[in-house]
C-alpha cells in the first residue's frame, strides 16, 4: 500500500495542473496530457493592451467618443471575465476590475450592449475615418504612424489662424475660401464693421461636404447672421445611412452654436454666433487638408491671407479709434466707448491668459467697441482647446524682446518706451498704455517681430512694425 501511494504522487499532474480521473504516463504535448490539462495563465495583461489600442485613438471632443468608449471597456470587462478564476490571486488583475467598474460609472456606460472587437477586419468601418489607420496597419503588417490632425480658426474682426499655426489679422472683404479640397470646401463672406476702418468680420459661411463613396451624398450648410440652422439647406440633419451617421448636425446652443461631425473624414466643424457675426473653428486630418489641386491653392486657412488683404499690409497697422471725442453735432458711436485701460480690463475679465486671443479682444474692443467681441475671442480660445491637438500650441504668446514686464498684465516685447507719448487722436496715453498700444498692434503681424519701433514722441495714423 506504501509503494502504491508512492507511484500516484510520483505520476501525478505536473503543478499548476489539474486532473480528472485516471493519469496515463506522461506524454508529450504542449498543452494536454491526457485527462491533465495545464493550467491557463492570467492574460490579464493582454486584456489591458487589447483596451489601450482599442482607445488609444479615440478624442472625447469627437462626436462618438462614447459609445466607442463603453462598447471598448465592455469588451475589457469581458476580458477580465474570462481571466477570473486564473487570475484570482493576481493583484493587477483586481485593479483592473475596480479600474473597469469606475470608469463604466463615470462614463454612463451600461454592462449589457455591443463590445469593441480586437480583430480590425471585423470592426473596420469604411466610413469612420479613424479606423482607417487600423486597417492599414493590419494590411501592412507595420505600426502605422499616428494621424496628424490641423487646427484652423477665424474670428473676431477678423483673425485667422491657419493650419501652421501662423495668426494674422485681414480685411478680406467679401467672400473668400478659407477650406478647398477634395473632401470640403469652407467660404465665408465678411462685411465692414466701422465705417472708415479696414477691419470686417464674418456674417456668413458656407461650407459644402462633398459626396464620398457610400458614406454621404454631397451636403451643403450655410449660415448667416441671426440665422444659424440645426440642418442642411435641404433640411437634413445628417448624411449616411444607418444608425451610425457619418455625417450630422449637432446643435449645442439653439440659434448659437451648432457642430458638424464628418466622421468619414475626421473632421469637426464649431460655428457660433456672437453679437453680430459668425465664428468658425474646424480640426481635419492633414493629409486631407493637403488633398487639392494646384489651381485651389487660394485657402486661407492653408496659405493665409494674401499680402494685398493683411491689415498690417507693408509692415503697417491702422490704429484703431481709442475714446475719440466726438466731432460736433456727432451722434454717440458704439466704437467710442472703450479706453485702452477699460478694453484691457474688459478682456481680462474673461481672459486670464495674455496671449495672441487677449490681444486680439483689446484691438476689437479698440477698434469697434462691440463687447460682443470679447465673447468672440474667449470662445475663439476654447474651440482650440477643444480642437487643437497639441496642447503645448494652444497658446500664442508674443516675444518680450529682453524688456521687462510693465505693469501687472502686458509684457513689453520690442524697445521700451522711456517718456509719454500722444496718438495723433490728441488722447494722451501713459508709458504703460504706450506700450500696450504697440504689443496689442504689433502681434496682429504673425511672424517674429524684428523691425525697431517708430522713433519719437507721436504715432502717426499708422505704427510701423
Amino acid at each position: 500500500m506504501r509503494r502504491r501511494r508512492r507511484k500516484q504522487r510520483g505520476g501525478g499532474c505536473p503543478p499548476a495542473a489539474s486532473c480528472r480521473g485516471p493519469v496515463p504516463p506522461p506524454a508529450r504535448g504542449p498543452a494536454w496530457t491526457g485527462d491533465c490539462q495545464l493550467q491557463t495563465p492570467c492574460r490579464i495583461q493582454k486584456c489591458t493592451t487589447d483596451f489601450v489600442s482599442l482607445t488609444s485613438h479615440l478624442n472625447s471632443a469627437l462626436e462618438g467618443f462614447d459609445l466607442e468608449f463603453c462598447k471598448a471597456l465592455r469588451a475589457y470587462s469581458a476580458c477580465t471575465y474570462r481571466n477570473s478564476k486564473v487570475c484570482r490571486g493576481n493583484l493587477v488583475y483586481h485593479s483592473a476590475v475596480l479600474g473597469i467598474s469606475d470608469l463604466m460609472s463615470q462614463r454612463n456606460c451600461s454592462k449589457d450592449g455591443p463590445t469593441s472587437s480586437t480583430n480590425p477586419e471585423v470592426t473596420h468601418d469604411p466610413c469612420n475615418y479613424s479606423g482607417h489607420t487600423e486597417a492599414r496597419e493590419h494590411q501592412g503588417g507595420e505600426k502605422a504612424h499616428p494621424t496628424t490632425y490641423l487646427f484652423c480658426g477665424l474670428f473676431g474682426d477678423p483673425h485667422l489662424r491657419t493650419f501652421k499655426d501662423h495668426f494674422q489679422t485681414c480685411k478680406v472683404e467679401g467672400a473668400w475660401p478659407l477650406i478647398d479640397n477634395n473632401y470640403l470646401s469652407v467660404q465665408v463672406t465678411n462685411v465692414p464693421v466701422v465705417p472708415g476702418s479696414s477691419a470686417t468680420a464674418t456674417n456668413k459661411i458656407t461650407i459644402i461636404f462633398k459626396s464620398y463613396q457610400d458614406c454621404t451624398d454631397q451636403k451643403v450648410y450655410q449660415a448667416v447672421t441671426d440665422d444659424l440652422p440645426a440642418a442642411f439647406v435641404d433640411g437634413t440633419t445628417s448624411g449616411g445611412d444607418g444608425n451610425a451617421k457619418s455625417l450630422r448636425i449637432v446643435e449645442k446652443v439653439s440659434g448659437k452654436y451648432v457642430e458638424m461631425h464628418a466622421k468619414y473624414i475626421g473632421t469637426t466643424v464649431y460655428i457660433r454666433q456672437l453679437g453680430h457675426y459668425l465664428t468658425l473653428a474646424i480640426r481635419m486630418p492633414q493629409e486631407l487638408v493637403m488633398a487639392y489641386e494646384e489651381s485651389q491653392d487660394l485657402q486661407l486657412c492653408v496659405n493665409g491671407c494674401p499680402s494685398t488683404e493683411r491689415i498690417d499690409d507693408s509692415g503697417h497697422l491702422p490704429l484703431p479709434v481709442m475714446g475719440q471725442l466726438l466731432p460736433p453735432g456727432g451722434a454717440a458711436h458704439p466704437w467710442s466707448v472703450y479706453t485702452l485701460e477699460t478694453a484691457t480690463t474688459k478682456c481680462h475679465e474673461k481672459i486670464l491668459v495674455k496671449d495672441i486671443y487677449f490681444y486680439s479682444c483689446v484691438f476689437d474692443l479698440l477698434t469697434t467697441g462691440d463687447a460682443n467681441f470679447t465673447a468672440a475671442a474667449h470662445s475663439a480660445l476654447q474651440d482650440v482647446e477643444a480642437l487643437h491637438p497639441r496642447k503645448e500650441h494652444w497658446h500664442i504668446f508674443p516675444s518680450n524682446g529682453g524688456c521687462p514686464l510693465v505693469g501687472p498684465l502686458l509684457p513689453l516685447p520690442y524697445k521700451c518706451f522711456t517718456e509719454s507719448s500722444t496718438v495723433s487722436t490728441g488722447i494722451k496715453l501713459s508709458q504703460s498704455h504706450s506700450l500696450e498700444v504697440e504689443t496689442v498692434l504689433r502681434i496682429f503681424q504673425g511672424k517674429h517681430f524684428s523691425s525697431s519701433l517708430v522713433q519719437g514722441k507721436q504715432f502717426s495714423s499708422s505704427l510701423a512694425i
